[in-house]
């Protein structure tokens, strides 16, 4: 491979490696501020005094005079709905904890039974305060918001659990009259993550102005459940898909928000990096206001994400929907239909592609035979290894030719001197032409297998089957494996992930022997050694199971070489280099498009300087 080869080869790595590196979201600095500590430490005080006896008895006695004296508000729309006490109600199945409260009629929490944090705590998607979901209405002259309202449940008790082969519904009514009223229809199935849910309003079209639309406002702060909150914020956003069957979604990077009135959408989801929480509204969403936020109250949630909906009533009146909350593996998303599926990041273009309908059914395939995660990532990459083989092959061999050709070039390199780098690349397609070598011939082979490469750089860290799985001294295959930790260092982070490191360290080997066959020396026989350099300080807080693949890659590429080794002969090929300079040039023989370019460039370069 000579020098201008090489340095084109280098630059496309370094453009590759430079877009993973500047396209990767910036740590988004949570907002610190003494105020904010101050209301966060006057919030705990207030509720820790709330807790006492003597508070209790001081609330309950302040809630009955306000209930008393207030007459205005228990006459106001909805009046008697503004004065309660939270009450929540659990629905269960095989696969869902789901609590129900009273105020708002809302789902105040999901815990996913089957799964666990990163520390083995229960995996609760959302609760708290931050939790918001109603609807917002005008009701005479007053603007309504269900979520301030208390609902009245249909069941005396707080619990429901339901069997496998059962399901169950609870209704929580928001009355304006005996006879007018909103009824939040819950129901679950006994297994699944879907939570069903059917708004229906009663006798209230005089009372709700824009009857023919309710406006939904959904709001949710997610918490923390991976390892790594940077990564998991990094893969986390409101997605959204339209009835033209595209997924789109915000910012993943920054705070985002955007207004959609130009598509209907079928569904909304709040997106975590390995789970997430979907609402799929049955007569499809007209328009809304989407945003999300990192500046979060909790430091320790993710994201804060808002939905604000306008949704078409059936001819009845009700709106139909229907709640996923859920793991983002794919085959469970796809059998939720809705193309939930699309949840899924496999990459842009043709990335999307390679991971869909190559790399996927591959894996699906391996994972049938119920092997450690570890060694289905072995076999998939040995199946990878040999499909590509005759790529690899091609590449060495053109590289075997290069060295085999690099005396004859150093002689014309001595000839005519690097004072006319135009004459000097104009010999080289000369000897390149008669030696039948194509310049080329290495590096081809290898961008054709960048693609895959990359793919699989957007496969594993949206894999949710390496979540939580174990494999030699990688306790769980999602996340980085850190062998030191130390503080923050610009670029690098906070730790040394080892099996980057073995990956990194095998990469320069690999560089070192690659040199050996092409024969590189000089400034370009060090060159090669920066990119693995910049994908240590890039990979270090990627998934251990990415970086695992990655030396796999390089290890199973070192054992091809050395059995290919044996195959290609340099006396032959120099016997045969030789023997194709001995033919006579084929008049009938049709250049090249590249090939005829490149000449008549270096034609036209080569005269200009005698016309000065």
């Amino acid at each position: 491979m000579d020098k201008n080869t090489f340095t084109g080869l280098f630059l496309i790595m370094a453009i590759i490696a430079g877009s993973i590196y500047f396209l990767k979201p910036s740590d988004a600095e949570l907002k610190k501020e003494r105020l904010v500590q101050q209301r966060d430490s006057l919030k705990k005080a207030g509720l820790a005094k709330a807790n006492t006896p003597a508070a209790s008895k001081s609330d309950t006695s302040k809630t009955a005079k306000t209930t008393v004296t207030d007459s205005a508000t228990l006459k106001s729309p909805f009046g008697a709905a503004s004065v309660g006490s939270e009450k929540l109600i659990t629905l269960e199945n095989k696969d869902l904890l789901v609590k129900l409260s009273t105020r708002g009629g809302k789902v105040a929490s999901v815990e996913l039974k089957d799964y666990k944090t990163f520390n083995k705590k229960p995996l609760i998607l959302f609760s708290g305060d931050q939790n918001h979901f109603g609807l917002n209405f005008s009701a005479g002259d007053k603007n309504i918001n269900t979520d301030d309202y208390y609902f009245t449940p249909s069941v005396p008790s707080a619990e429901l659990k339901v069997a496998e082969s059962d399901s169950a519904s609870v209704t929580l009514r928001l009355s304006y009259s005996p006879t007018q009223y909103i009824d939040y229809i819950y129901s679950l199935k006994g297994t699944g993550f879907k939570l069903g849910l059917t708004i229906k309003p009663t006798r209230l079209d005089g009372v709700i102005n824009n009857s023919g639309t309710l406006n939904l406002n959904w709001a949710a702060s997610l918490h923390k459940q991976e390892k790594d909150i940077k990564q998991e914020r990094q893969y986390s956003t409101v997605y959204y898909y339209n009835t033209e069957n595209q997924v789109d979604w915000l910012s993943v990077s920054k705070d985002d928000q955007k207004d959609i009135s130009d598509k209907k959408m079928g569904w909304v989801a709040f997106k975590q990096h390995f789970f997430s929480n979907v609402l799929v509204v049955k007569n499809g969403i007209s328009k809304s206001s989407l945003s999300v936020v990192t500046d979060v109250a909790d430091t320790a949630d993710v994201k804060q994400m808002k939905a604000n909906l306008t949704i078409a009533r059936a001819t009845d009146g009700s709106v139909p929907m229907e709640f996923y909350f859920g793991p983002n593996r794919y085959s469970t998303l796809k059998a939720q239909g809705n193309d939930l599926q699309k949840l899924v990041d496999l990459g842009w273009g043709p990335l999307k592609y390679i991971n869909q309908f190559a790399v996927l059914p591959v894996f699906n395939f391996l994972k049938q035979f119920n092997w450690n995660y570890g060694l289905i990532i072995l076999a998939l990459t040995i199946v990878l290894k040999l499909v590509l083989s005759p790529l690899t092959y091609k590449s060495y061999l053109s590289m075997a030719k290069m060295r085999v050709l690099k005396p004859e070039m150093d002689e014309i390199k001595a000839k005519v001197g690097e004072d006319n780098p135009t004459l000097l690349q104009q010999e080289y397609l000369k000897l390149y032409k008669k030696a039948g070598v194509n310049p080329l011939g290495g590096c081809l082979p290898l961008l054709i297998q960048m693609p895959i490469v990359i793919a699989f750089f957007r496969f594993f860290p949206s894999l949710f089957e390496l979540r939580g799985e174990s494999f030699l001294w990688m306790h769980d295959l999602s996340t980085y494996d850190a062998v030191v930790t130390f503080p923050t260092i610009p670029f690098i982070g906070d730790h040394i992930s080892l099996m980057c490191l073995l990956m990194t360290i095998s990469t320069l080997i690999y560089t070192y022997f690659n040199n050996q066959i092409s024969g590189a020396t000089g400034q370009m026989k060090y060159i090669g050694y920066i990119t693995p350099i910049v994908f240590l300080a890039t990979l270090n807080s990627y998934p251990s199971g990415l970086n695992y693949y990655y030396f796999l890659a390089n290890m199973l590429t070192f054992l091809q070489q050395y059995l290919i080794k044996f195959m290609v002969d340099d006396k032959k090929i120099h016997a045969q280099i030789q023997e194709n300079k001995k033919k006579p040039d084929d008049p009938k023989k049709k250049k090249s498009g590249f090939g005829a370019r490149m000449e008549e460039m270096m034609r036209q370069q080569q005269i200009q300087p005698k016309k000065k």
